[in-house]
């Protein structure tokens, strides 16, 4: 059956969330009854064991996944891989849902067929599948179509120790041929590796069987299903193990206290906490993408693969780290999710065969990264930005799309004016306060095209908005909120102190009440553009006796006018200028305190949120950046050219695809939580610690493809893309550090998402 016949629901008709999550209770039971972690090695080496434990899943309709999408799609076979990769089962699932795909669309096309699809669905048959030449692996082996006969021999086939039947691929065609086990010529012989029970080598000596010609494309999808059924699996042991690293962190104690208190394990636990979610993620977008019928599922299932290969055997030697000596023993868990990762992970081409498809994709076949599915509203609301950018941001009004790629957020008074006039600069805010509502995927849209072409967001306004709207007074939302909206005012933040970064709660900077005014003194730094803003969004220390220290601060406005605030603007490495503010006796009126006194606290961390998440959406940026460079190597001259046939440059550009497309599904993870009214606490900050990293990846990669053309600044004769890549290396120390730094984002990682004790 070719890819284009394949029949697709409509999405409302396909089993909801909710059903899968009912899948995977209900799998999770009937493994923790049948195949229990502490018998799991010796059962997985027992082939009466694993049949039987197919025949319990096939009475739950396992596996019939696969035949009808309506009953359950890849997203549903992804759920029961990964439970079945969580409990150590090696049930040989993956053959039967390949089967299920090719031949459920021909049931009663012949006798031989129905009898296979039957005895499978009843658990009486079970299949092993090798792909031969489509497999990705060169040494995976090849089989030829002689006649009527099978010739040749294939590697690296699963599911042999217990299968009725093989299903394999033959080069003419291509050819898929399912023999039975005991077929004359046929041979299995045991490959013994990482891989439980063993791989093995089938060689076929004149085998009789009928083929079934397949299109090129099936070929090719049959090989990214059965590589993100694979990912699936290896997510699942991946997910096992961590959890247990996790729960041994928190329990172990060395040196008096929990090791889950140092922060070097901390910060290892939160980078597995990302690849896992990443992963998952990934492996989801690609999957309910398949079940839609979306073009771009290849795409994006390549993307799952090329990251979580090294992404997810990362985790497992991390995991093997945190338990040092204890995991290492055979008798515990952890080595049977280790080998399942690796040997998963590696089958089928493994990363290098991932990335290099998505470089085909990229750099031969001309595409982009897939847009985000930001469901109805978010998508027209899109296409709506687009089409009203076309007008309103040109050429000639923002000099060249290249000149200032990161010109500061809000200080394009002509550009935000015309936002304001369009109601997109209070885009996020309830309509009581005379904002538009919108929610956070339409939110996204609208970062997304704004970045895309390098336009200012608009009145950098949202954290004092929301911030005002939750604890400002009724005259103080009477006065800013609707100045906000239209663009009229700016604010910079008043946080960083020489003493206080990261840590603000060290902040030494005072207010005193003095009658009907406050009484300010102390220093700020690194304020970006405080020379242009109209006001201050200041924390100050108003209790000194606190016996938290967090306990004691306030939030004012300060306007910077006031008599005895002092700006000094100095150079940022990124181009633009930040600032030191001096405050001495900067007289305030009582009014300008933000809700109530000693309150500063709750109100700074509500906005550092709200700040993370901001920080979060640079992945448009990042993806914005890489396309630049795939235009590059694509495109700029004819010595670059090369670039598109050097197997290193491929490599890179295919594994930073996959990292871009990781850090979207991270932002939009955070979305979606946002949507459903959940605070995105350790999420925010997944989503920004890895995006700002990212984009120094992508000025790093991109010296490494372009060469020292990549250094020079625009104007330089030869400077590449109009030295946006200088641009980049410079400004990606930003991401890293503001909104804080990446350090402080593990930390909140390990502590909210990890519930791991406070170093």
């Amino acid at each position: 059956m070719a890819e284009e016949e394949r029949a697709v629901p409509a999405p409302e008709m396909l089993p909801s969330d909710e059903e899968r999550e009912m899948l995977r209770e209900s799998l999770r039971r009937l493994l923790e009854r049948l195949w229990p972690a502490e018998r799991a090695v010796a059962l997985a080496a027992d082939t009466q064991a694993i049949a039987s434990i197919w025949h319990a899943l096939a009475e739950q309709g396992v596996a019939s996944l696969g035949r009808d999408p309506l009953e359950g799609g890849l997203r549903e076979i992804t759920v029961a891989l990964e439970e079945l990769g969580r409990a150590g089962c090696p049930a040989p699932l993956v053959g039967a849902v390949l089967v299920n795909i090719v031949l459920s669309p021909l049931r009663s096309s012949s006798q031989e067929t129905d009898a296979l699809l039957d005895a499978l669905h009843r658990g009486d048959a079970t299949i092993a599948f090798a792909l031969g030449s489509f497999d990705g692996d060169p040494c995976a082996g090849t089989l030829r179509w002689n006649s009527d006969r099978l010739q040749g021999c294939v590697d690296f086939a699963e599911g042999c120790a217990t299968a009725t039947h093989v299903l394999v691929l033959a080069d003419q065609g291509p050819l898929l041929v399912v023999v039975p086990r005991g077929a004359p010529g046929l041979a299995i012989e045991e490959t013994p590796g990482l891989a439980i029970p063993p791989l093995a080598r089938l060689t076929f000596d004149c085998v009789a069987a009928v083929p079934l010609a397949i299109s090129q494309q099936l070929a090719e999808d049959l090989h990214q299903i059965a590589g993100l059924a694979l990912l699936a699996r290896s997510l699942g042991a991946a997910q096992r193990g961590f959890d247990m690293a996790v729960e041994y962190a928190k329990e172990r104690r060395q040196f008096g206290q929990p090791i889950g208190r140092f922060q070097a394990l901390q910060h290892k636990l939160a980078n597995a906490l990302m690849s896992l979610e990443a992963a998952r993620l990934l492996l989801n977008n690609a999957a309910r993408s398949y079940d839609f019928g979306m073009d771009n599922w290849r795409v994006l299932g390549a993307s799952a693969r090329a990251f979580a290969g090294p992404a997810l055997r990362r985790l497992a030697l991390e995991v093997h780290h945190t338990f040092g000596a204890v995991g290492y023993s055979e008798e515990h868990e952890a080595p049977r999710h280790f080998r399942r990762i690796h040997a998963d992970l590696a089958r089928l081409g493994g990363v290098r065969r991932a990335r290099e498809q998505l470089a085909q994709a990229l750099l031969d076949q001309g595409q982009a990264l897939p847009e985000q599915d930001l469901g109805t509203a978010g998508n027209a609301f899109r296409v709506e930005v687009r089409d009203w950018l076309k007008d309103n941001w040109v050429p000639e009004s923002r000099e060249d799309e290249i000149d200032r790629p990161y010109e500061e957020w809000g200080y394009d008074t002509r550009f935000t004016a015309l936002l304001g006039r369009k109601g997109w600069n209070s885009l996020s805010w309830p309509s009581a306060y005379g904002g538009e509502g919108r929610t956070p995927r339409e939110q996204l849209a609208f970062m997304e095209e704004i970045q895309r072409v390098g336009a200012p967001m608009g009145g950098r306004g949202d954290i004092q908005a929301h911030a005002l709207m939750s604890f400002g007074t009724p005259a103080q939302k009477a006065e800013f909120l609707p100045k906000l909206a239209r663009g009229e005012i700016t604010f910079c933040l008043g946080y960083s102190e020489p003493g206080s970064g990261s840590d603000l709660a060290s902040m030494q900077t005072t207010a005193e009440r003095d009658g009907d005014e406050w009484v300010i003194n102390g220093q700020k730094i690194w304020t970006t553009a405080a020379e242009k803003a109209d006001y201050m969004w200041l924390a100050a220390r108003t209790d000194r006796t606190a016996q938290r220290p967090h306990a004691g601060i306030s939030l004012f406005i300060v306007p910077m006018k006031t008599p005895g605030l002092t700006v000094r603007p100095s150079m940022a490495m990124y181009g633009h200028t930040f600032c030191q503010e001096f405050l001495d006796n900067v007289r305030v009126s009582a009014h300008a305190l933000v809700g109530e006194v000693n309150q500063g606290w709750t109100i700074l961390t509500s906005a550092l949120a709200t700040e993370r998440m901001m920080m979060g959406s640079f992945i448009a940026n990042a993806r914005a950046e890489f396309e630049c460079l795939v235009r590059c190597v694509r495109e700029v001259d004819d010595s670059l050219q090369s670039g598109r046939t050097d197997g290193a440059v491929r490599d890179r550009i295919g594994a930073l695809a996959a990292q871009v497309e990781a850090g979207r599904q991270l932002f939009m993870n955070s979305i979606e939580m946002a949507e459903k009214g959940k605070a995105p606490i350790h999420e925010a900050a997944m989503s920004k610690a890895y995006t700002g990293e990212l984009m120094e990846q992508l000025g790093q990669v991109s010296l490494d493809i372009l060469g020292a053309a990549a250094t020079l600044s625009k104007g330089a004769h030869g400077a590449v893309a109009a030295g946006r890549f200088e641009q980049l290396l410079r400004f990606s120390i930003v991401t890293v550090i503001g909104g804080g730094t990446a350090e402080i984002q593990r930390n909140l990682i390990a502590l909210h998402g990890l519930g791991l004790p406070r170093s």
